[in-house]
């Protein structure tokens, strides 16, 4: 058994939802170190008005509507109501009442004219069908003087990647993504997403790449095993190897995961770069 059905390819795809839904812990605690940072650099305050773009499971956006307080409100919104629903349950878990959920394109925002104080996304930008269309309608959408915030992959060439899908990709040899499909690494080259969001109209823009904690809390064969489970962009490289190659694939991709592992957690690393620019007064 490899990677999921051709049939169940979209992000919103039955299979990818009940993966998601699996790994949502422990894909939050993977992540969290970037989220905090994305935080971090967002800068939110008590009160604020906050959109999360792309929002997914719901992170950042559970993060900042911890730290707006009651009199804020973070509104999440994704493409996949069905994912946005595990993001309210993780809210109504942590008993959050400024929390909403909103399903709907980044290029249509369903928001009036100056209606938020923040904006951010994490791992969502790449995948925009026209960012420049997008980040014109955010910044519709965001009060004079507000930031947005955000948050993209930096290069195949790390090891989160390279252990796991690089030895699916050294097997079956081809396309590593689809031309003009989603693309996690799209912004990873410096000053490409601070471009798209200069031709948007946003000013004061600052871009970092860091490398930040990436590390799944279980054993190898969990982290090889969400992966395969959830990453759309892949699955036509995914869906091209043979029955017969997988189990050599699943060894490999293990013994190279296994140099990451302390026995306890797989701590990989992750490199990402940060863009963030304001919206004129």
């Amino acid at each position: 058994m490899g990677s999921t059905s051709q049939a169940d390819s979209g992000w919103g795809g039955h299979n990818r939802v009940l993966a998601v839904d699996k790994w949502k812990a422990k894909s939050a605690a993977m992540g969290q170190a970037v989220t905090d940072a994305l935080v971090e650099v967002a800068q939110p305050r008590l009160g604020m008005q906050v959109l999360d773009l792309a929002s997914g499971t719901g992170e950042p956006a559970i993060t900042l509507a911890l730290r707006v307080g009651e009199r804020g409100r973070v509104a999440a919104l994704d493409l996949s109501p069905e994912v946005l629903e595990i993001a309210k349950r993780r809210a109504d878990e942590r008993g959050l009442r400024n929390f909403g959920i909103h399903a709907g394109d980044a290029h249509n925002l369903p928001f009036p004219d100056n209606s938020f104080d923040l904006a951010t996304s994490r791992f969502g930008v790449m995948f925009f069908r026209d960012p420049v269309l997008a980040f014109h309608d955010l910044h519709r959408v965001l009060r004079p003087g507000a930031r947005a915030c955000f948050l993209a992959w930096g290069s195949f060439e790390q090891p989160f990647w390279q252990s796991m899908l690089g030895v699916v990709h050294r097997h079956v040899g081809g396309l590593l993504l689809q031309p003009g499909g989603p693309d996690p690494f799209r912004f990873a080259e410096s000053g490409s997403l601070s471009a798209v969001l200069s031709e948007a109209g946003f000013a004061g823009i600052e871009e970092e790449t860091r490398t930040l904690p990436w590390t799944w809390p279980g054993p190898v064969e969990e982290v090889w095993e969400q992966l395969q489970s959830v990453s759309v962009p892949f699955r036509p490289m995914l869906e091209r190897v043979p029955p017969e190659m997988w189990p050599r694939i699943h060894e490999e991709a293990h013994a190279a995961v296994r140099k990451y592992f302390d026995g306890e957690k797989v701590a990989f690393g992750a490199t990402v770069v940060f863009v963030s620019g304001s919206k004129a007064r």
